[in-house]
């Protein structure tokens, strides 16, 4: 079998154990489903192991495929990082980037911004943001990468933390007048809330600097996104958990006071995404660029307030690497 035969049907194997479907894998491919199923046969038979069981269900890795699964991802991943970065010292990064990140007011606000000035910089490179409220499958969907402010559960993902943001309390100016402004986390008891959990309570831990109280708070309305839990706040619905970056302007306008200034809240952190720890040209630039400017922004709002923003040492570094 020609080699490069046997490099392009490992780089098939690996797209459908990833994607654990034919169908999946031969629309990412752009291929007939026939010629992917009649592919990987050829290519077990050459082998001379079954790598894939197959059901009209489902389809999963055997023993020999899992192994061999680890192995050909690194081939695989390897020579297309070597590939890009071939084309990339021809005529720079190029080619087609998907990222996911969240709708939230900040990402709106500045991330459109740092795009096109990625963008200007990287005219071969064309970026597609996908706003998705809850995180995505970043093998199955295509995605390059996504921004995240929830460190992902499964294991197999690289992630990279890009800022760890402080978050404080905020409430509209006329709820304060009406309800009085708490001057001790014990006050909060007494004030409807904008939560962040489902149900009608939950317990905020806020720390003044060695001191730390955990106070029970209780609200009529939750919700999981920051940028509806910001409107809620402005409407002068209850007192609401958010990061200086997402009410800056609202503190500026006098729509949000600061409540309990002097008391902090758990910080936030946001996250880079991806699959692998070789990425194409395409997506290291763009990680690279993202990074500084997202700490830049999540710095100068720290600046511009007393929130605190600790962006890592240098470009995104990974803080948790998990082999797939």
């Amino acid at each position: 079998m020609p080699q490069p035969q046997v490099l392009r049907d490992m780089a098939l194997f690996v797209e459908v154990a990833k994607r654990k479907s034919f169908s999946q894998a031969a629309a990412a491919l752009d291929m007939p489903i026939s010629s992917v199923s009649r592919r990987i046969t050829q290519f077990e038979t050459a082998v001379g192991l079954r790598l894939l069981d197959r059901t009209t269900r489902k389809l999963a890795l055997t023993p020999y495929g899992e192994a061999y699964l680890a192995q050909a991802t690194r081939i695989v991943e390897e020579a297309q990082r070597t590939f890009d970065d071939m084309i990339a010292q021809a005529k720079g990064p190029s080619g087609f980037l998907k990222v996911a990140a969240p709708p939230d007011f900040w990402v709106v606000r500045h991330l459109s911004d740092i795009v096109c000035a990625f963008s200007e910089d990287h005219e071969h490179v064309h970026v597609h943001l996908d706003l998705r409220a809850s995180q995505v499958d970043l093998v199955r969907e295509d995605y390059d990468l996504a921004i995240s402010m929830e460190e992902p559960r499964q294991s197999s993902l690289i992630v990279r933390r890009v800022v760890e943001v402080e978050n404080a309390l905020f409430a509209a100016p006329a709820y304060l007048r009406a309800r009085g402004r708490p001057k001790h986390p014990r006050d909060l008891a007494e004030h409807d809330v904008v939560l962040a959990v489902p149900g009608m309570s939950d317990t905020w831990q806020l720390t003044r600097g060695d001191e730390i109280v955990s106070a029970g708070v209780s609200g009529r309305i939750s919700c999981n996104n920051v940028s509806l839990a910001r409107r809620l706040a402005v409407t002068g619905r209850g007192i609401a958990v958010s990061n200086l970056v997402n009410v800056g302007r609202d503190l500026d306008s006098g729509r949000l006071d600061r409540v309990l200034p002097d008391w902090r809240l758990p910080p936030t952190s946001i996250y880079i995404v991806t699959t692998s720890r070789l990425l194409p040209a395409k997506t290291r630039r763009f990680i690279d660029f993202i990074s500084k400017r997202l700490a830049a922004v999540f710095t100068s709002a720290a600046r511009g307030g007393d929130l605190v923003a600790l962006p890592e040492r240098g470009p995104a570094q990974p803080v948790c690497l998990v082999r797939p």
